[in-house]
């Protein structure tokens, strides 16, 4: 928007000191002349108008190439989050993972194949992440909401997911032995060929899981889970389950 506007010519000298009433007010209408002077001389030079203008037209450009850059700040973004994920690969501690997985993940961004091995991944939010071939061994995620989540073919190994939202996730060829799902809700997921030999399912929500499939059970700990199908603990027990007190 253009502000510039051309000013009246201001009253002449004499004419404005003979309507003055007073003689000491006469060196302040003298400065406010001056300025009505200075204000009428540049409301009127033309180039002014042009710096505004040229302004504007600045502002608007700088607003086109901020959305003409916004791919790039992206791509950027997403190349700072795979930084932090693979720098910290195999070490134990955050070191900012949860926070490069989860933005990643709300930008779509596949995490086929990431290696978060042994982090500290407590509370960490993943819906729907497409997670297969991925190495979560050892990391502790406790109180994660995972829910509809791709493991297959995930390495789990001993990881900790007591407490964790684990709705309809797929399991596929995944390997969970020795992994802590104590008390986590595993309703409708599936389990075709996956190793939960050693894992501690006590007081899982087990309802509507795909189960007739899977590969190993032997020493999991099936005590007082919760909804179980129908002939799964007497399935599990039967090929080497366990059934240990909850403490």
């Amino acid at each position: 928007m253009i502000l510039h506007q051309p000013r009246q010519r201001p009253q002449n000298w004499s004419t404005l000191v003979r309507g003055s009433k007073h003689g000491w007010m006469v060196p302040f209408i003298t400065f406010e002349w001056m300025s009505e002077w200075g204000a009428y001389l540049l409301s009127n030079w033309r180039f002014l108008e042009v710096l505004e203008r040229l302004g504007s037209f600045s502002v608007l450009a700088a607003v086109i190439f901020y959305f003409s850059e916004s791919g790039n700040r992206i791509k950027q973004r997403h190349y700072q989050a795979w930084q932090v994920i693979n720098t910290a690969q195999g070490k134990g501690g955050s070191g900012g993972r949860i926070e490069a997985l989860q933005e990643l993940n709300a930008d779509k961004v596949s995490l086929v194949g990431v290696d978060v091995s042994s982090a500290f991944l407590q509370g960490l939010k993943l819906e729907h992440a497409d997670l297969l071939r991925s190495d979560f061994s050892a990391a502790d995620l406790r109180g994660s909401d995972l829910k509809n989540t791709n493991f297959t073919s995930g390495n789990l190994r001993s990881a900790n997911f007591r407490g964790s939202d684990l709705e309809n996730i797929t399991f596929e060829r995944a390997s969970l032995k020795d992994a802590d799902l104590s008390g986590s809700n595993l309703s409708n997921s599936k389990f075709d060929d996956a190793d939960l030999a050693g894992a501690d399912l006590s007081s899982a929500d087990l309802s509507n899981i795909e189960w007739k499939n899977l590969r190993k059970v032997i020493d999991a700990n099936v005590a007082q889970v919760k909804n179980p199908p129908g002939g799964f603990v007497e399935w599990a027990l039967q090929h080497g389950a366990i059934q240990k007190g909850v403490e």
